[in-house]
């Protein structure tokens, strides 16, 4: 006899402010965003599942708009998925922005088409207070059209060995920048950039590169450094404070 088991499968849109955690990925050393989901989930339905996100961020690094999916056996209304698991979540700051239903070969992962991250620089004088853990504060003034003229030699399809990190688990080096965008309001600093994957701590190199690059500490241009594919030459890796994972396309 067939057995058909039939299970649904729930995508979520997460915002979160990740300081006091150990990254999106399960780990033995603290808390993280998929096992806090996966506790509030369990509270909400019985079921012991795994999410699957959309980007594996780092450490303190936050979102606004990271995606997951799971899949339950019980079929629930878009609104309780939604309101259950933030009252399981409270009061963390981890929230559910939107649930919806899925198909059953939707993978947050494997499916995204695109990844947006935005980092925040705040460049003044004075330490950060409201913003602190939320933004990299970066007291020596900035030539920022120096960043801007600088930056568009990261897009199109390169390799980019100099700006990933020791860690990075890829088996080629080889990525496509989609678009990277620099704006400065008052004393912030946006520096948006899409691609559909990134080399770990790819984004945090890009921007230590261009902060150094705009201090005068970096002579070379990013051209260059991307051709002779050495981490050396590169920048530092920017604090993971001021990193956001802003949208996921699909």
């Amino acid at each position: 006899m067939l057995v058909i088991k039939l299970m649904s499968k729930y995508k979520i849109i997460i915002e979160y402010e990740g300081t006091n955690y150990v990254g999106w990925q399960k780990q033995n050393n603290g808390s993280s965003i998929q096992e806090e989901l996966e506790k509030a989930i369990f509270k909400l339905s019985g079921e012991k599942i795994s999410v699957f996100g959309a980007g594996r961020t780092d450490a303190g690094v936050h979102a606004l708009g990271q995606v997951a999916h799971f899949d339950l056996k019980k079929i629930y209304y878009l609104d309780n998925i939604r309101d259950g698991l933030n009252q399981h979540l409270r009061p963390q700051p981890i929230a559910i922005l939107k649930a919806e239903k899925v198909r059953e070969n939707f993978h947050a992962r494997f499916s995204a088409q695109k990844r947006t991250y935005q980092y925040l620089i705040t460049n003044r004088r004075a330490p950060l207070t409201i913003y602190k853990n939320k933004s990299w504060e970066v007291f020596k003034k900035l030539d920022v059209d120096k960043m801007i003229s600088e930056a568009v030699y990261f897009i199109g399809k390169h390799n980019f060995d100099a700006f990933r990190s020791i860690n990075c688990q890829s088996n080629s080096p080889i990525k496509t920048i989609d678009d990277i965008n620099i704006l400065k309001e008052e004393d912030n600093i946006f520096i948006k950039v899409s691609a559909k994957s990134f080399l770990h701590s790819q984004v945090r190199i890009i921007v230590g590169t261009l902060v150094e690059i705009a201090k005068g500490k970096i002579k070379k241009n990013v051209k260059d450094i991307i051709k002779d594919k050495k981490r050396s030459q590169a920048g530092i890796t920017a604090p993971a404070c001021g990193l956001y994972l802003v949208k996921v396309d699909y």
